[in-house]
């Protein structure tokens, strides 16, 4: 496992990260709190070293479960968490979001109800959960430095969810120089990350970029293929069928990256990590933090880190079929994007995607 740094600060993460939605909820199937802690240990045997949690998923018992299980490697880990949501006042209705809450006030008091189910005196980093780019005024971004004054966040962080906003957000969050920007990203979903890559060198900003879903819900992973069928019962089922029977046919003009054809970088390459390498293969981003289902998911793709990264000749590959919509004429049913603006920061970023007036999904 490699490790980088977050931002301008001195946090330390692993390259590939955990990502906590997946203990204390049933966003990803049922299992039970000895499995958690089994699966988070196992995760850090594999070198993993850094865990993001978020007080919403299960109401605190993400938390509960990450703080458990941490108890005894509390100087070996950095530990991750998000605030923005009123689950307290308001009850869960199936997937449904939540009220969102976002003052100073209400950004010092969760962050002091997680450091309390965590069991620990800090966390490392900070995130902003969902926030839409009006919701961070002058009196959060007061309470985020305070909250770093006085020693209980080292770093903070924005965190977009595919049903908030989404550019609008990740340039602000990159203009005000957060540490860290989490956001969808895969090999079939390129566009934003591409944008955030942009604003960074334009602004000279210092954010990391930690990417999650980067198996785009199972399918660069191949654990969601024609013969399982997308007829899914957790959280991917938000993705439209097009999206998933289109991206079978994608999936194979990428077969090269597990591969190593000739003329591009030597040593194998499951496919599962070569979605993550080519994150990483980005120098902003800090971590990448997949969707484990099991412990064999963990040693996998924690191994991805020490993968060969993409070569120049693969990454200019992956962008010539991304730009020919990999060689597939027909629709995926991914072409809205929200937006928190009325659309106006898709259009100035020159993104084929129209602003989605859907109904929302969960927070994640």
């Amino acid at each position: 496992m490699q490790y980088r740094t977050l931002g301008d600060s001195d946090v330390e993460v692993s390259e590939v990260g955990f990502g906590a939605w997946v203990v204390g909820t049933d966003w990803w199937g049922d299992r039970t709190r000895a499995d958690s802690i089994e699966m988070i240990h196992h995760a850090i045997e594999e070198g993993i070293t850094y865990f993001d949690t978020g007080d919403v998923y299960g109401h605190g018992e993400s938390e509960k479960v990450v703080g458990e299980a941490i108890a005894d490697y509390r100087d070996e880990v950095t530990l991750a968490t998000k605030v923005g949501y009123d689950f307290y006042n308001n009850p869960q209705a199936g997937h449904g979001e939540l009220p969102k809450e976002m003052t100073g006030e209400w950004v010092r008091t969760a962050t002091e109800k997680s450091l309390d189910r965590l069991g620990v005196d800090h966390v490392e980093v900070l995130q902003l959960h969902n926030a839409n780019v009006d919701e961070v005024d002058a009196d959060v971004l007061e309470a985020l430095d305070e909250l770093r004054e006085e020693g209980l966040v080292d770093a903070v962080g924005w965190a977009l969810g595919p049903s908030i906003g989404w550019l609008a957000e990740g340039d602000m969050a990159i203009e005000e120089e957060f540490d860290s920007l989490q956001l969808v990203w895969n090999l079939f979903e390129q566009e934003v990350g591409n944008h955030f890559l942009d604003t960074i060198e334009r602004t000279g900003s210092s954010t990391s970029l930690v990417p999650r879903v980067p198996h785009s819900s199972g399918l660069l992973n191949e654990q969601v293929t024609p013969e399982t069928g997308h007829d899914l019962d957790d959280h991917r089922g938000f993705r439209p069928d097009a999206w998933y029977e289109t991206g079978w046919e994608k999936l194979e003009t990428l077969r090269f990256l597990e591969r190593g054809d000739e003329g591009t970088s030597s040593g194998s390459r499951t496919m599962g990590q070569a979605a993550i390498a080519y994150l990483l293969s980005h120098d902003p981003v800090a971590s990448v933090t997949p969707t484990f289902h099991t412990k064999e998911d963990i040693t996998e793709w924690a191994a991805a880190s020490d993968v060969p990264k993409l070569s120049d000749e693969e990454m200019a590959r992956v962008s010539d079929l991304y730009a020919d919509n990999f060689g597939i004429d027909r629709d995926d049913g991914m072409d809205e994007l929200r937006s928190s603006v009325g659309g106006d920061d898709i259009d100035a970023a020159g993104i084929d995607k129209r602003p989605s007036t859907g109904p929302r999904n969960s927070a994640d």
